[in-house]
């Protein structure tokens, strides 16, 4: 026989590669820590590196909405912040016509 062995992926691995996705470590090291290749850990836990990454950002614009609802100057630097991300907002660009 020649290669590796085949990846068989179960639970506690798909649970694992949410965790670290959402922890947002880079593929490349999720693979290493399960001894995989790249595209092996694409080809079997698609769906657990992207739901990963969601749960994340979706904790960070919690967060930053949060943030934003204040009334200090940490508000005001995460509403700039939003603005310019989510909006494409930038204030040295004239104003639309």
């Amino acid at each position: 026989m020649r290669g590796r062995p085949t990846h068989l992926p179960d639970a506690v691995k798909r649970r694992f590669v949410e965790a670290l996705a959402g922890a947002a470590v880079p593929q490349a090291e999720i693979a290493a820590v399960l001894d995989v290749t790249v595209p092996t850990l694409l080809k079997h836990y698609g769906d657990e590196l992207r739901r990963g990454s969601a749960v994340m950002q979706a904790k960070l614009v919690g967060n930053l909405l949060r943030i934003a609802s204040g009334s200090d100057g940490t508000a005001l630097k995460a509403i700039i912040f939003s603005l310019q991300c989510r909006f494409r907002w930038s204030r040295y660009l004239p104003p639309p016509r």
